[in-house]
């Protein structure tokens, strides 16, 4: 599924097609995605003005000029197809290219104003859409109880500290919560711990002295989880299947992976002889250093 540095590549790329622009149509062509679309789908969206395109977490959102937000989550491969005027189609944060596009996949297609045409194609349909007064937005069932942006001003140790306080779950589990610290995937939590030189099955409470004050490991967690989220983004994301920008160039982010997915080849620290790792942790890969990453 595509982490939080793809999905905001894919928010950069369809900005300058969406900001700004009226929708002065929408094609659907069915009446459910994963979850069902909502009533009057196409009508409401219908002559409205796109005044912002953020990111939350994995979701995008398209702030509407009749206070309505619209919801969207890429699932396991869903992607946007930019067409305008005279130009090639664009994909932005396109993964799974190998699967080529088949028009059967195009689900919902937006016209807008100028002459562009956004299409969302989606061929396992595990992406959705809604729509939500802006007001209702952090409320609502898409984000209510969803935790911090770890791409967001709040993130530091000292925040890490007061949520891992006590938790005996393992301090990769605890930063896969959502209801903890939004957006993280499994790519850079893995990459976050080998550069905080953690050890991922510690548990999160060693964050944590017993008076609830951060460790040295809490803020140095909270400065290398910005550090990679933020390189990540700089060079589009990770291509584990073809992933692609806007103008067709590719994410890169994989070729600067120091521990994932590279089980049995030697740890890039200077002077370390040990071999990457790999264990299952929650039915997922985790790949780490055991001579790099200590418990705290």
């Amino acid at each position: 599924m595509p982490e939080l540095p793809e999905v905001e590549t894919v928010r950069r790329g369809l900005e300058p097609a969406m900001l700004g622009q009226r929708i002065v149509a929408v094609a659907q062509n069915r009446a459910d995605l994963r979850f069902p679309l909502p009533e009057r789908f196409a009508e409401r969206l219908t002559g409205r003005r796109i005044e912002a395109l953020s990111r939350r977490a994995k979701y995008l959102i398209a702030d509407l000029d009749d206070g309505e937000a619209l919801i969207m989550h890429l699932g396991m491969s869903g992607r946007f197809i930019v067409e305008a005027p005279g130009t090639a189609p664009a994909e932005p944060g396109a993964f799974y290219t190998e699967i080529g596009r088949h028009l059967v996949h195009d689900h919902v297609v937006f016209h807008l104003g100028s002459g562009a045409r956004v299409t969302y194609n989606d061929v396992r349909r595990f992406g959705f859409m809604d729509l939500v007064p802006r007001s209702l937005l952090e409320s609502s069932k898409h984000f209510a109880g969803m935790g911090v942006e770890p791409l967001g001003n709040e993130l530091s140790g000292v925040l890490l500290a007061a949520l891992f306080a006590n938790r005996s779950a393992p301090l990769k589990a605890a930063l896969l919560d959502q209801r903890l610290v939004a957006g993280l995937g499994n790519i850079y939590v893995c990459e976050a711990l080998f550069r905080a030189r953690l050890h991922p099955k510690a548990a999160a409470g060693t964050l944590a002295t017993p008076t609830g004050r951060p460790r040295a490991a809490a803020h140095r967690l909270a400065q290398v989880i910005r550090d990679v989220l933020e390189e990540a983004v700089a060079a589009g994301g990770s291509t584990l299947r073809d992933f692609a920008h806007a103008d067709g160039s590719l994410g890169y982010f994989q070729h600067r992976f120091k521990v994932y997915d590279r089980e049995g080849e030697p740890c890039v620290t200077p002077g370390c002889s040990h071999r990457i790792k790999r264990m299952v942790q929650s039915g997922r890969s985790t790949f780490y250093c055991e001579n790099c990453q200590k418990r705290v």
